[in-house]
């Protein structure tokens, strides 16, 4: 479904810090950032980055008389990727956005590595509360590195009264994260020095999955390269007969290609679970 009362800001960068060798967070402010008091931590956001040698970000206007986004000049038109927000300080006017720090080679990760202090970041999200899960007793979480910002959203926000898996892929043990939750969640971290290529995550979710038959009601959440997710899906759907409300699984990214060249693949593939 899409977002509705989504609104768009020009932020500038307060604050870079490393999580872990390969996580950066980055702390934007804007004296607006109020407006985004309801919206629920975790969910999808847009940013736009403007392009080499061009300070400022322009932001796209959309013209209502015609249905169509006006032209922009190539010199400021802004880049647009896809990013999860990790929270939100009303009173410091702050918005925070983690980033994997896998090279400069994008621009997204050349601005969360390089961007100096007080750049301009564009950030497009909905005002309104979004359901990132259902209820359910057991949850199955699943993810790579890039998925960490809304799995850990989901997992700060389940009761202590559920249980489930967490299955994380990263990079190195030292990018391990502390993720904190008040439910009975069973971790496991996978290291994957080459992320898209060589990937156990598919392999893991399977194994829990045969041992862990008797779910009640359940809940997956799958966020990763396209192969995994396609793989995972069809795995549950059509091996395992899971319902598809009892699924989410969308893959952020695919290997060897850019966000905006891989998007068509990666909707095709999502749409075609029926």
């Amino acid at each position: 479904m899409a977002k509705k009362n989504i609104k768009r800001k020009v932020f500038k960068l307060k604050e870079r810090q490393f999580i872990t060798p390969h996580f950066i967070r980055l702390t934007l402010g804007n004296n607006e950032v109020s407006d985004f008091k309801n919206t629920t931590v975790g969910v999808n956001n847009k940013i736009f980055i403007a392009p080499e040698g061009c300070d400022k970000v322009y932001l796209p206007e959309f013209d209502f008389e015609k249905g169509t986004w006006k032209p922009m000049d190539l010199s400021i038109k802004p880049t647009i990727r896809t990013y999860t927000h990790r929270g939100i300080n009303l009173k410091k006017n702050e918005l925070y956005i983690d980033f994997v720090a896998h090279g400069d080679e994008g621009p997204a990760s050349d601005f969360a590595l390089n961007a100096p202090i007080g750049a301009e970041l564009g950030i497009a999200m909905g005002c309104d509360s979004t359901e990132l899960f259902p209820q359910a007793d057991t949850y199955l979480l699943v993810g790579d590195a890039t998925a960490i910002p809304v799995l850990a959203s989901i997992l700060e926000a389940l009761p202590a009264s559920v249980k489930g898996h967490a299955v994380i892929e990263v990079e190195t043990e030292e990018d391990i994260q502390n993720l904190t939750t008040l439910a009975d969640i069973d971790f496991v971290w996978l290291i994957n020095s080459t992320p898209g290529k060589n990937s156990e995550l598919a392999q893991k979710v399977k194994h829990i999955v045969e041992t862990k038959d008797n779910m009640l009601t359940k809940f997956a959440y799958i966020a990763a390269e396209f192969s995994t997710v396609k793989e995972l899906r069809s795995y549950l759907r059509k091996d395992k007969r899971w319902e598809k409300d009892e699924l989410f699984a969308y893959s952020y990214w695919k290997y060897g290609k850019a966000e905006s060249v891989s998007e068509i693949d990666r909707r095709a593939e999502k749409d075609n679970d029926v």
